[in-house]
Parts: C-alpha cells; structure tokens; sequence
C-alpha cells in the first residue's frame, strides 16, 4: 500500500497529505497505552499530523494526545501538531463563564498556546490556527502575540480556520507572519467554498486548505437530506463503474483530486475508515465522475 506523502505549507513545515482530527478523541475510550498504538499505526501509514484544539473534548483531547506521547518520546520528531485557540466554552473547568464567546487578546492567544503546549507534551507547535473569525477582533492585538510566539519558538508557523477571503487578507495585511493554511469545511454535501470565493482565494494565494469534516461527519451515508440521497446514489454508481473502490475512498478522491491541494482531516479512530481514504491516494476519479458528484450535490446541472 502506498504510504501517505507529505505537502508543504511552508519553508519549515510539511504536513502529511491526510491529517488525522482529534475532535471526538475523548469520546473513543481509548486508554493511553490504545491510543498510543493507534497514533504508532498512523504515523507507519504516513499520516504524520494529527489536528488538535483547545477546546476539543471539553479541554480534555490535547491533554490526552500529550499522555499517549510520553509513553514514545521517539513520536515527538515525527509527528506535526496543528491545535487552534480563540474560543472560549462555557464548561465546569472555567465557571465563571456564563456565555460562549471568542477571544483573541494578546493575553488569552499566549495563554492557551502555553496551556496546549504542556498537556501536549510538546515544546512547539508546528501550525497554530484562529479557530473563528469573530466580530470583534482586533489583528494588530493578533499580531503582536504571533509575533511572541514565534520570536519565543513557540510556534512555528500560523493560520486560520473557517475564515472567509476577507477576513483572511484583514489578518494577512497586520501581521509579518505569512498565513499558511485555512481549514474550512468541505466534503460533497458541503459546497460553501466553492460559493464564496474561499476555493478561488486558495488558488490565487497558493495556499493548501485544509477540510474538516471530509465525509460530511457520515451524513451522506445516513442519507439525512435529498442531497446525501443524490450524492450516495452517485457514488454507488461510480462504483459499479470501478473494480474495486468503496464510497469512502470515492469521497476522500473527490477532494483529493482538486488542483487546490485540499487536506482532508480524518475524524475516526476507525483503522478501517482511515486505510479506505489511505487507498484514495492510488485511486482518480474522472473528471465526469467528479461533476457528477458536484452536481448531485447542487440537485442541478451546471449552467
């Protein structure tokens, strides 16, 4: 089986093609010891870059990434961390919050880094991204925290999450620090950047997105809407039309295949799940196939 190659963001870091989430880690009941096998399992495959944030598992998900860790120090050179800061959960370990909000003050971004550093076990983040675009934000107070960070060699490069291209090119204009990398959601049942400018943007920019939720978090398999309907129904199609391939593996090609050099986040602890998105690597869909797939999305043909 072909191993997992890298992409590079940036003179200094390179990240594996497929990135495995650890949005729901706590919610997998894994022992340290099991989680441990699981991270030594992904990185023999090639996936090397595992995507954290602050506030993942209610506080808890960096801190048991960090647990698993010290079990094999020789993992630390290995692997890429990316975790996220800004938002700020209401949640028993910090009560005196009474609201959901976000914050990107100067103290709060060097805080967390900090905070996310010790339960990581690590002495730096290789990709630090602002989890949200807020309404109030303040980039020149953003910049002057990139700016410690870096200058302190606690992270090594930035970017940003769910950002739309102007509020990218606000942050982009007040820092020195190039931008590497925005991760959004996208997926066959998730075609808002492909709307809103955002895919254009990464063209222009020669920047490598990063999707979250790559398989729509399984609602296509669910069939929750008319438009998973249509996508499934299209998918099993292709199927038939190829020796071998599974729906996974046809969802992870659909974004692999785009010139933008989409970075899917691989949500599941499933090994199963994750080697049918491995095998999209050896597998291209047409470009029929591919609009077929966009177009039962959109229920519409193109223009």
């Amino acid at each position: 089986m072909q191993e997992v190659p890298k992409i590079k963001l940036s003179e200094n870091l390179e990240i594996s093609r497929m990135v495995h989430g650890q949005w729901r880690l706590s919610e997998w009941g894994l022992s340290a010891d099991e989680l441990l096998s699981l991270i030594e399992g992904l990185v023999e495959t090639g996936i090397t870059t595992f995507d954290h944030a602050d506030i993942y598992g209610d506080y808890s998900c960096e801190q048991l990434f960090g647990d698993a860790l010290k079990r094999n120090h020789a993992l630390q050179d290995k692997i890429q961390v990316v975790t996220k800061c800004g938002i700020k959960l209401m949640s028993g370990k910090y009560p005196d919050r009474t609201i959901k909000s976000y914050d990107y003050s100067y103290a709060h971004i060097v805080a967390t880094v900090e905070g996310s550093l010790k339960k990581l076990n690590r002495d730096r983040i290789d990709l630090l991204l602002f989890h949200r675009p807020a309404p109030f934000f303040d980039p020149e107070e953003v910049a002057k925290a990139m700016d410690k960070l870096q200058d302190d060699g606690k992270v090594l490069n930035f970017g940003v999450s769910n950002f739309n291209p102007m509020q990218f090119e606000m942050l982009q204009k007040h820092t020195r620090h190039r931008l590497v990398t925005n991760q959004v959601e996208i997926s066959p049942l998730h075609l808002e950047h492909f709307e809103n400018g955002n895919i254009d943007f990464f063209l222009k920019e020669r920047i490598h997105p990063m999707a979250w939720s790559p398989l729509a978090g399984g609602a296509i398999f669910r069939r929750e809407n008319a438009a998973s309907v249509r996508i499934l129904d299209e998918i099993h199609r292709i199927m038939k039309e190829t020796s071998d391939a599974v729906a996974d593996q046809i969802i992870i090609s659909w974004i692999l295949k785009h010139p933008a050099g989409i970075v899917p986040v691989l949500g599941t602890r499933r090994l199963d799940r994750i080697m049918h998105a491995v095998r999209a690597l050896n597998f291209e869909l047409s470009m029929e196939q591919w609009y077929r797939i966009y177009n039962a999305s959109r229920g519409k043909d193109l223009a």
